[in-house]
């Protein structure tokens, strides 16, 4: 094994075994921070709201090329261990595993000599991507953002974006043995949903069908009583605007209008990323940081690791990707660098 497998292998398996669910990122942040300090990054934590913070690593001068992920998690801790395949653990390839490979990329090109690719590492991407949001309030100029996330190293020219509608429904309680005195917030959410999952989803001809998941739902008190409120979460994967049809948004919030209290909790648009000659392309049906990242260059995703396995109890990376990262991470910001 040579020195730079071993010290990305080790760096990932450090981050795995630092937590660090939404929200509680500082330690993994203060973490790699210091490591790229020490081997001669400039580095600046950003602040996005109370104890937490980005990280931007930089050499020298305005970057044109910028790395980046993110080092939030999905509950529920799983700390690290490995064999001769794989990396496991929260976080694996989901994305640790990811910034280990871009830190190795970015320090081989700085030996290389060019110092003109930074490093971006974010919180919140999981839940609302208020992480991302605060960084495009200051970009650094950059030429083009190369984001990581688990693709199977494929280069990924379209992802679906995301609408989330949280429901609230008010109802009347009362004695479930005089349901006439109540009126049950639970049955009118029900109305509603079934109304919901009647509603056309667009289809897109390269992301496939819009879908909708409903992530959860609440209510009542219990078995002898009218429900007086009902709640649900509900979360579209949606494709871009297609062509003589309705607004997909303005439709779900026609249908929500007067039936009960909704908030739209995230709306980030689908996007469409150029190919590259020379990379194996694919698309994705999950959303990125991607759209909220716009001031930081022309966009690319790619990155080790299956969706498939992320958020999951046994979620991994293969070492062999992780290798693999590296190569394609420098390897794409030479082409980038040579067409600017």
């Amino acid at each position: 094994m040579s020195d730079a497998s071993s010290e990305l292998f080790k760096l990932a398996v450090d981050l795995v075994n630092i937590p660090s669910v939404t929200g509680s990122e500082a330690a993994c942040c203060t973490f790699l921070a210091d490591h790229l300090a020490a081997r001669e990054w400039r580095v600046k934590r950003l602040p996005v709201d109370a104890g937490r913070f980005n990280i931007f690593a930089y050499r020298a001068g305005q970057p044109r090329v910028v790395l980046s992920t993110h080092l939030d998690t999905v509950p529920a801790f799983i700390g690290a261990r490995e064999d001769a395949e794989a990396i496991y653990g929260r976080g694996a390839c989901d994305a640790k595993g990811i910034a280990a490979a871009q830190v190795i990329a970015a320090q081989r090109l700085v030996r290389e000599g060019l110092d003109d690719v930074a490093l971006l590492f974010l919180v919140g991407e999981e839940t609302i991507s208020d992480g991302a949001r605060a960084a495009n309030l200051i970009p650094p100029g950059s030429t083009y953002l190369i984001n990581g996330e688990p693709t199977c190293n494929k280069l990924i020219v379209g992802t679906k974006g995301v609408l989330r509608v949280d429901l609230h429904v008010q109802g009347k309680m009362a004695h479930s043995a005089y349901p006439q005195l109540g009126e049950s917030a639970v049955e009118k959410l029900l109305d509603i949903l079934s109304d919901v999952r009647r509603l056309p989803l667009p289809v897109d001809e390269e992301l496939g069908p819009c879908t909708l998941n409903i992530g959860t739902i609440s209510g009542g008190c219990a078995a002898n009583v009218i429900p007086g409120e009902a709640h649900a979460q509900l979360l579209f994967r949606t494709v871009p605007p297609q062509k003589n049809t309705p607004d997909f948004r303005a439709g779900v919030e026609k249908l929500l209008a007067g039936r009960c209290e909704y908030e739209v909790v995230r709306d980030t648009s689908a996007v469409r990323m150029e190919k590259l000659d020379g990379f194996e392309t694919g698309v994705v049906a999950f959303t990125t940081d991607v759209p909220s990242l716009s001031a930081w260059g022309r966009p690319f995703l790619m990155g080790p690791g299956s969706i498939h396995v992320a958020h999951t109890d046994h979620e991994f990376v293969r070492k062999a990707e992780l290798m693999d990262a590296t190569e394609l991470y420098a390897r794409l910001v030479r082409y980038l660098r040579a067409r600017a």
